[in-house]
């Protein structure tokens, strides 16, 4: 499984060179291939005998993390959708983007967000599953702001990147929380230990931290307001991303870990009613929009919403409605997105208050779009998917009373009805849609084209969707014993038989009743839309969401601003003292909160002689003399009496190596000090604040102490075995050398000498380099 996720990576690397020969054959050709292959390799899984898979490839065994991929019903839907749905968008860019555009660059993100999303969700590992997460929201960022040249694409892809990576940095605490109480890294074996979870008093943490990063991926209320603008994106990027994949991400999410959280109450209250407000908000919502994409994307919005709320019931009937709908969506909502491609592509704009009687001049995308839309909208009609999983919708909803109390059994009784209202303004949207860009008086002049029919490649993409919902329309039982039990048995955790959908169950039936009136009701609020609309003026009116966004994201700019502004000066003096406060503040808590300071001990220490307190005066008073001394030469000449001293100090504790070693170092040191210090004017003494005197005595003692007391504190640690001992045993064997020293530096540390080594060579060619271009310059 391993190569299905990171083929498309790897191909992506090979997509630039393959770009330049764009002007003769459409890059989108080559590229159409990878997800065809992968479609073609997975679907072969699809039966009533499929059996789960589990593959590891290991990566950083040391920390438990390794690509563990796991397949089973719930991530076979997924990979299916990911690689089938890619497959009929990349087909559809190759009549969409014309060859002048930066082909390379779409095709080499469309590539990386595939095998993000695949790595999404087929890992097991909650770490990997966290890496391709976040390489989700990178690569959508890339195609959201694909035309770059654009300001809306640059602000609607970073909006995304800043909602959904909070969202993901979120859902890592939950992850790690989750590791650290259950021991393990492995999603499935943390499903094992359901009750130990659950007694967890980090229980409310964990669940709340997740679903951060769940509702802001899936663009849930109130964290929706990045998808709207999302729609800069191209059209392809959008039908792929933005009604398949990554909006789907965080379904998928809640879904894995349902098992975990399905018993606390707080988890069916807090999803259900995001879900819900989502449903109710996105649909209302959509109806306000002008925009062709921009209504599209609220009924994403409310769509996911829907789904969103039948995991949170819980239920097997609403967990089975739920993967159902993921599938219908997927299909109705995919083609939607490519006709309005289409229609902008044909007339030039999205924009339906200039659109109209489009029918007669397309009528096979008008054709596509009344299945789509009638799709969405739930009309009952027997070749509609939509209609039989937003039927189960609502019979999902009618049996949440049963089981429930106090809250949450209020709760139970009004969703049913909140479920309703929210789909009667699916419905209007819906009809919106269609009616107002196929029907109705033409308004050809307001085009900035002439509008004609899209070209047959241009529509084999939403044609095969627009097949999809009708087969499945006509037999909605086909893919449930073969795909869909298995990912309801996923997500619950157990073996679930294929689930019968019916058309017909009667007029007593209550789901079908529900629908009635969303129809009824619907047709009622389109046909008088004109009449009720002022009512965006009162709600929303002049609130927003995005305009919180956008005052909240100024402020931290400003407040960045005037952060940096403070101690950004220039003054190179200023970047040092606050850099060594830091690394003094920081070293010496770190010490103190973890023992560092307690492990200090003085029994283990070499007798002190005469000599040795004589050199250590010499070189204190020698650094001391420094603070005083203004003649550049002999302030030079005293700060080497310190490199000697320490030279001394080595020979007196037999390291003539180190001895050796520093003399060289210092007395080259000396020589570049010089050589330097030539060039440079006097040294004049300064009158200095006492705030400048108090600082600079506090970063001299305080590092000094620092340093003082981190190397007593390691010398005195006994956390780890002393290296030491190996070196003495194994330098004459390994190295054939009775001079530990030079053995380690040469045989046991070799490359490090040898890069050592490398890097003074490459200083030493740029300063040769730097003296003979001045030398030239001086001699012009």
């Amino acid at each position: 499984m391993i190569f299905a996720v990171l083929i498309p990576l790897v191909f992506a690397l090979f997509v630039p060179l393959i770009s330049k020969f764009k002007n003769k054959v459409h890059t989108g050709i080559f590229v159409l291939f990878i997800p065809l292959g992968i479609f073609l390799y997975f679907i072969r899984f699809i039966g009533n005998d499929f059996s789960p898979l589990r593959h590891t490839y290991n990566w950083i065994p040391s920390l438990d993390i390794n690509f563990d991929f796991y397949l089973d019903g719930l991530s076979l839907l997924f990979v299916l959708l990911i690689s089938g749905i890619g497959t009929l968008v990349v087909f559809y860019s190759i009549y969409y983007l014309h060859v002048s555009e930066s082909l390379g660059h779409f095709y080499v993100y469309l590539l990386m967000f595939m095998s993000a999303m695949l790595g999404v969700v087929l890992s097991d590992n909650v770490f990997v599953l966290y890496t391709f997460w976040e390489l989700t929201s990178i690569s959508s960022f890339l195609l959201i702001g694909y035309w770059h040249h654009r300001e809306r694409s640059r602000y609607g892809a970073q909006k995304s990147m800043l909602i959904t990576v909070f969202g993901g940095l979120s859902m890592l605490g939950g992850l790690v929380l989750l590791s650290v109480i259950t021991g393990t890294t492995s999603i499935r074996e943390m499903i094992e230990q359901i009750d130990f979870i659950m007694n967890s008093n980090y229980l409310p943490l964990i669940l709340g931290l997740i679903l951060l990063g769940a509702f802001t991926k899936s663009a849930q209320f109130p964290f929706h307001i990045w998808l709207p603008d999302a729609m800069e994106a191209p059209t392809p990027v959008s039908a792929y991303l933005h009604s398949a994949t990554m909006v789907k991400a965080g379904i998928y999410l809640i879904a894995r870990f349902l098992p975990i959280f399905v018993a606390f109450e707080w988890f069916f209250i807090t999803v259900s009613i995001v879900g819900i407000i989502t449903l109710i908000w996105g649909s209302y919502m959509a109806v306000r929009q002008t925009d062709l994409k921009g209504i599209l994307a609220f009924s994403t919005i409310s769509q996911l919403g829907m789904i969103m709320a039948m995991l949170g019931f819980g239920t097997e009937a609403a967990i089975f409605a739920a993967v159902f709908h993921i599938l219908n969506h997927a299909t109705f909502k995919g083609s939607l997105f490519m006709i309005a491609g289409i229609v902008d592509h044909e007339t030039g704009t999205r924009d339906i208050r200039k659109l109209g009687g489009l029918f007669t001049i397309m009528p096979i995308s008008g054709t596509l779009a009344i299945f789509g839309t009638f799709s969405m909208a739930g009309v009952p009609l027997p070749f509609l998917n939509g209609f039989y999983s937003k039927e189960l919708f609502f019979g999902s909803s009618v049996k949440l009373v049963e089981g429930t109390d106090g809250f949450a059994q209020v709760l139970s009784t009004a969703i049913p009805y909140l479920a309703v209202f929210g789909s009667i303004f699916t419905f209007v949207y819906s009809m919106y849609l269609f009616f107002g860009v196929f029907t109705g008086p033409k308004k050809f002049e307001l085009l900035k084209k002439k509008p004609h029919e899209a070209p047959i490649g241009m529509l084999i993409s939403p044609i095969i969707l627009v097949l999809g919902v009708i087969i499945i329309g006509l037999f909605p039982n086909i893919p449930n014993g073969t795909l869909l039990a298995h990912a309801t048995g996923a997500i619950t955790n157990s073996t679930m038989e294929p689930y019968h959908v019916h058309y017909w169950h009667g007029f007593d039936f209550k789901p079908f009743q529900m629908s009635l009136i969303v129809v009824g009701l619907g047709i009622i609020l389109f046909l008088t839309l004109k009449k009720w609309s002022n009512i965006y003026d009162a709600i929303p009116g002049k609130l927003s969401l995005n305009k919180v966004y956008d005052k909240l994201i100024q402020k931290i700019d400003d407040i960045s601003a005037s952060i940096t502004n403070s101690y950004m000066t220039g003054s190179i003096k200023l970047y040092m003292s606050i850099i060594l406060l830091a690394i003094i503040a920081v070293t010496f808590t770190i010490m103190f909160t973890t023992g560092g300071l307690s492990s200090i001990s003085f029994d283990d220490l070499e007798e002190v002689k005469v000599v040795d307190i004589a050199v250590v005066v010499i070189m204190v008073l020698a650094a001391l003399a420094t603070i005083f001394v203004n003649n550049k030469l002999a302030l030079i000449l005293i700060t080497g009496i310190v490199g000697f001293g320490i030279s001394i100090l080595f020979v007196i504790f037999r390291a003539p190596d180190l001895a050796l070693t520093q003399l060289v170092v210092e007395t080259v040191s000396m020589a570049l000090f010089l050589l330097a210090y030539y060039h440079l004017p006097e040294l004049r003494k300064r009158e200095e604040t006492i705030q400048t005197t108090t600082t600079n005595t506090i970063l001299a003692v305080g590092m000094g102490l620092l340093i003082t007391l981190t190397g007593i504190a390691a010398h005195s640690s006994n956390w780890f075995d002393k290296i030491s001992d190996y070196f003495i045993e194994t330098s004459y064997k390994l190295g054939g050398g009775h001079n530990i020293v030079n053995v380690i530096l040469v045989d046991m540390r070799g490359l490090d000498t040898l890069f050592e080594i490398v890097v003074l060579g490459i200083a030493a060619l740029a300063i040769y380099g730097l003296i003979k271009v001045r030398d030239n310059k001086e001699a012009k």
